[in-house]
């Protein structure tokens, strides 16, 4: 049986997922799609995130750091920049593992930081902690 995260929210949330790989695009929705209340737009780039983030309120967004126009750390300060998403929470899941990815990334203002490749369960319960608790930066 099926149960709505967070509790006691009818509301759905929507997900902006942002990879250039449709193929992980899809991957990420099928590790969250099971979870009650979510829904999902997707983005191919970053400049198609920002334009997307621009248009219309998400809860979350699912961004990796490699993209060919505008890069996941310029879509963070782009979102950071801005009154009305400054608090957005976003997840960084990309290729690059090293310590100054993760460092540039969560400084930048990423809620959190994952590698790829990741467990479906790592992936959820990231998500159901930054939509459950609201936004909380790493110190």
């Amino acid at each position: 049986m099926g149960y709505a995260w967070p509790p006691h929210e009818a509301p759905l949330t929507e997900v902006l997922v942002v990879d250039d790989s449709k193929v992980m695009r899809e991957m990420i929705v099928a590790c969250l799609r099971a979870e009650v209340g979510l829904t999902f737009e997707h983005a191919a780039s970053g400049l198609e995130a920002i334009e997307r983030l621009s248009l219309k309120p998400f809860s979350l967004v699912v961004l990796d750091l490699n993209m060919p126009d505008i890069g996941g750390i310029e879509v963070v300060e782009f979102v950071r920049s801005q009154d009305t998403l400054r608090d957005l929470p976003i997840i960084i899941v990309t290729t690059r593992g090293d310590e100054g990815s993760r460092s540039k990334a969560l400084l930048a203002g990423a809620s959190r930081f994952m590698t790829k490749p990741f467990t479906p369960e790592g992936l959820l319960a990231e998500v159901r902690s930054l939509l459950g608790q609201g936004h909380a930066r790493p110190q």
